[in-house]
């Protein structure tokens, strides 16, 4: 997988780390991260799924309703989430390969409370992959790495390979969350 260490360290910008990447390493780095998490949850069992993990730091500030803001999330959740976020950044990414300047947000996520068994969260996993490896597929032969935007203050401009690798970076910061939750559940 990539560094995304030296990112989060401020050792080297997304950019610079995206820019050798091809369409093919997408593809190959989405593939790993799929069959990374896929490896995580092997020999989960439908009531790990919903397990309610402790997570004294849990914090997240775009909950929709104010109890859920400080709610230690089950392992379908962060799979609904982390999957929406780098499917996301997939489909963003499409549109300024092919030239398509960015209009905003082009998110959907399931709603984890309807995902309850591991067999869900193992579709949902494939699903994703199946999406992301399709949506490099309409990027065009010669794409548009010169169209840049700011999607948030401080994350740097992006170009479509970095809009692509940040859904990916963002999905790899949750693997650590999946493997507490997983150890949590199966008491080890």
């Amino acid at each position: 997988m990539l560094d995304f260490k030296s990112v989060r360290e401020k050792k080297r910008t997304l950019a610079e780390l995206a820019a050798p990447l091809s369409t093919n390493d997408l593809r190959n780095l989405t593939i790993e991260m799929i069959d990374a998490t896929l490896g995580l949850i092997k020999n989960c069992a439908d009531a790990d799924v919903t397990f309610p993990a402790l997570d004294p730091t849990a914090n997240d500030t775009f909950a929709s309703k104010e109890e859920d803001k400080n709610l230690s999330w089950s392992l379908g959740h962060v799979i609904v989430h982390m999957t929406a976020s780098s499917e996301e950044s997939a489909f963003l990414a499409a549109e300024m390969a092919r030239g398509v300047e960015n209009h905003g947000r082009s998110r959907a996520e399931t709603p984890w409370e309807t995902v309850t068994t591991i067999k869900q969260c193992r579709d949902r996993l494939e699903e994703s992959r199946r999406m992301r490896l399709a949506s490099l597929e309409i990027w065009p032969d010669a794409p548009r790495l010169d169209l840049k935007y700011t999607p948030y203050p401080g994350a740097g401009e992006m170009n479509a390979v970095t809009r692509f690798i940040g859904g990916l970076s963002h999905e790899e910061s949750h693997v650590g969350q999946v493997a507490e939750i997983v150890k949590q559940a199966r008491g080890k």
